[in-house]
């Protein structure tokens, strides 16, 4: 909470350094403000909370423009009267006077809520207006207004309830509503001199007692005067006055605008010196040039949410797109232009991060895109027409290398991979439990790799003489070694533990080394959780789990080994290691047999020529992966991170070295998430988690975030025909005809994927000489 008096002895902050002191505390997330003004102008404007958190104001004494271009979230109580303009240009703040307004109260208000416990002044609610994008303006008065009120009001509501008003001729003051073209104003009591020109003043209709009689709770409880409301609520006492239509409007002689200007006026226009006036009159509803917005079709423009969470960039809803087209192979291949590892990682492993903000959720439950993975098992892309004739050689079979290799042999090049172990797949191959990545799985779609003419060799350790040898012999390196150096902090006793990936890599390979029946794991990520399940799948008893933080694993991984009886426990901070167990720097011990610890790994680099700088032990390469001329890397070697990172630094690894090699250009990937507010749920359907369909199958509750899914909604909607739908060599396309379209944004509307977008209409009009 926020408090300031803005006096101190004799002397009274000013209007700035109050604003400053407000700003400086709402940078800091203060979010509540009691306020001992003096006078000072602007308190309570257009603010918002660097996290989005609603905003509330507590004021007294305060002076002009209280709440001036307040905006949603932020709600304005003012204990007393204020002076003029609260609520000036109103864009949606909640503003709460419990004493009089002054002049121009509400003025210009374009949205959100103005409630007057007191008396308003001159000319409020003048210049209310409402743009329909957004609820329109409310502006409640308890007692009466001064004159020229709601003068040239365009829209909005409101209402003056001539509460202690008896003493007036008008609770609307004199010449109420002159110029009033859109809105309504509803009041109690005695009115006089608004303008017949411009309004007529209509008895209420039961929409109209609906209204006041739902709201006028929250506006006498706001002003704390709840006692007022039987009194207020005769609405035998209320009538409404309304802008009287372009029909029922006084008339003038008929005169053609066009022979006025061009005969009766300045010939050639008053402005025809520096303007080319074509004398044209633009109705209100207009095609071509001359419509304020225009509908662009923006297709795949944006990405997905699962598209944009993905760090391999997979567009999943194209693939559920295709499904619902009955395009099944070609959905399948999809996956594996960007990964050829569908099954083992977006299957089996992965974290699913593309499900974690899914539009579907705020309808159900996330579109089922990990299981839709395990459906490319057996879909295979064409091999390369034509070979370019250029060799490349990858360090590293892991999930980096292997994709780089697979995206390099898919665009004709000659890729051979290099790998230390004896078989290739790096981490998915010699560290991941059976039980979480089938190796039939990982089997088949290594074998795709070679099929796709990526040759391995494996057993081949490279030191900088041999790393040396391939560069000579190849026209470019990528270098993915991954990260097989298990961290290890040196407490006292360091020497008795056991590496966590060691541990790993010997399990996989058929060993049982041997522990203890309780078993300390240090670190708590999915490598630790993966540790435990290893120990008791040997013959550990009890397995305790610490980290100095929250364990960072995969919640089912976490569930799954709470299951098997282990304890998880942090924070815990170690201080030495004995042969009882750990010590904690709190001084508590740990029993346990063996330690192992699993807090990370770190790349070897020793072979990495001279001259190539490291940071923190890393490689740090240019923004296209390239760290020498000809050299490149992807995955741990650059940071450690998920098999889902790797594959998409792989990929991109691989379209650098593609360009590198003279066969295109590289950018790298740069997406642009889809706002949520253009994505349209109400047209889908609610279904419960038993009713949620297979996989393969779920492609009717996929929205299709950002890309055309040809529903026909637009099509079928456009008021004046103005779409057409054709199909093209890269699918279907709709377009606007500007000659029928009137950009009334009906198609932006009612597209429920986000494709269809109104912009401003930025082509040129011949006017200035």
């Amino acid at each position: 909470m926020f408090k300031i008096n803005t006096i101190d002895g004799n002397n009274r902050m000013s209007t700035q350094d109050l604003l400053e002191r407000i700003n400086m505390a709402l940078a800091q997330g203060e979010t509540e403000f009691h306020i001992e003004a003096a006078g000072q102008h602007d308190i309570g404007g257009p603010l918002w909370h660097p996290e989005g958190k609603p905003l509330k104001f507590y004021i007294k004494n305060a002076g002009q423009r209280v709440g001036s271009m307040c905006l949603p979230g932020t709600e304005i109580i003012v204990e007393g009267s204020v002076s003029a303009d609260v609520g000036w240009l109103n864009a949606g703040g909640r503003i709460v006077i419990k004493g009089d307004g002054g002049d121009t109260t509400a003025h210009c208000a374009a949205a959100g809520t103005i409630y007057v416990g007191g008396r308003a002044g001159t000319r409020s609610g003048s210049l209310m207006k409402h743009d329909p994008y957004y609820e329109a303006p409310e502006f409640w008065v308890l007692k009466n207004v001064g004159s020229f009120a709601f003068e040239f009001m365009g829209g909005g509501t409101a209402v003056v309830c001539g509460y202690d008003s008896e003493q007036f001729e008008s609770v609307l003051g004199d010449r109420a509503c002159t110029g009033m073209v859109g809105g309504i104003v509803y009041f109690r009591g005695a009115a006089g001199g608004i303008s017949a020109k411009d309004t007529k003043i209509l008895t209420l209709d039961s929409e109209d007692i609906a209204y006041l009689d739902g709201k006028m709770d929250d506006f006498l409880g706001a002003v704390d005067r709840s006692e007022l409301r039987n009194e207020l609520t005769d609405w035998r006492q209320w009538q409404k006055v309304v802008p009287l239509a372009y029909e029922e409007r006084p008339k003038k002689a008929n005169t053609n605008i066009r022979d006025f200007r061009t005969e009766q006026w300045v010939p050639g226009s008053i402005f025809g010196d520096v303007c080319e006036d074509d004398f044209a009159v633009i109705g209100a509803i207009t095609t071509g040039k001359y419509r304020r917005r225009v509908p662009v079709w923006e297709n795949g423009k944006y990405s997905a949410p699962c598209e944009f969470n993905c760090t391999a960039s997979i567009p999943s809803q194209q693939r559920f797109n295709l499904l619902r087209d009955g395009k099944i192979d070609e959905a399948y291949r999809l996956v594996l232009k960007y990964t050829p590892f569908p099954g083992s990682v977006c299957g089996a492993v992965c974290p699913n991060l593309c499900m974690d903000d899914c539009t579907r959720k705020t309808v159900d439950i996330s579109a089922q895109i990990g299981k839709l993975g395990q459906y490319s098992g057996q879909a295979e892309l064409p091999k390369a027409e034509a070979k370019t004739g250029k060799h490349v050689a990858i360090i590293g079979g892991g999930a980096a290398g292997l994709t780089a290799a697979w995206q390099l042999a898919r665009l004709g090049h000659e890729v051979t991979v290099f790998e230390a172990d004896e078989k290739v797949g790096g981490k998915m191959e010699q560290v991941i439990p059976r039980s979480r990545l089938p190796q039939q799985t990982l089997s088949r779609e290594i074998a795709r790799i070679a099929e796709m003419g990526v040759a391995f060799k494996t057993g081949v350790s490279v030191d900088k003489a041999k790393f040396a040898t391939i560069k000579d012999s190849h026209d470019a390196v990528v270098i993915a070694t991954g990260a097989h150096v298990t961290k290890v902090i040196p407490w006292p006793g360091h020497e008795r533990i056991v590496k966590g990936l060691d541990f790993l890599k010997a399990i996989n390979q058929g060993q049982k080394p041997a522990i203890g029946k309780r078993v300390i794991v240090i670190g708590c990520g999915n490598s630790g959780m993966d540790v435990a399940v290893g120990a008791y799948g040997l013959g550990a008893e009890q397995v305790t789990c610490i980290d100095v933080q929250r364990p960072a694993a995969f919640e089912q991984e976490i569930a799954h080994v709470k299951a098997l009886g282990a304890e998880i426990l942090w924070p815990v901070f170690t201080k030495e290691v004995t042969d009882e167990g750990i010590i904690t720097q709190e001084g508590q011990l740990i029993k346990g047999d063996t330690v192992i610890i699993a807090i990370g790994e770190a790349p070897d680099l020793s072979f990495i020529p001279e001259g190539i700088a490291l940071e923190r032990g890393c490689l740090k390469p240019d923004s296209d992966n390239s760290i020498a001329a000809g050299i490149f890397t992807a995955g741990d070697t650059v940071r450690p991170g998920r098999l889902v990172d790797a594959i998409g630094a792989g990929r991109q690894a691989a379209l650098a070295v593609n360009a590198y090699l003279g066969q295109s250009s590289f950018t790298p990937v740069e997406k642009t998430k889809i706002p949520a507010n253009r994505i349209s749920t109400a047209y889908f359907k609610k279904c419960h988690s038993c009713d949620v369909p297979e996989a393969n199958s779920d492609y009717s509750r996929c929205i299709s975030c950002g890309t055309c899914r040809d529903c026909h909604m637009c099509l079928k909607s456009c008021p004046e025909n103005a779409i057409t739908r054709t199909m093209g060599e890269n699918g279907v396309e709709y377009t606007s005809d500007p000659d029928k379209c009137i950009g009334c944004g009906i198609c932006a509307g009612i597209c429920p994927c986000g494709v269809w977008n109104m912009e401003t209409n930025a082509e040129p009009t011949a006017f200035y000489r």
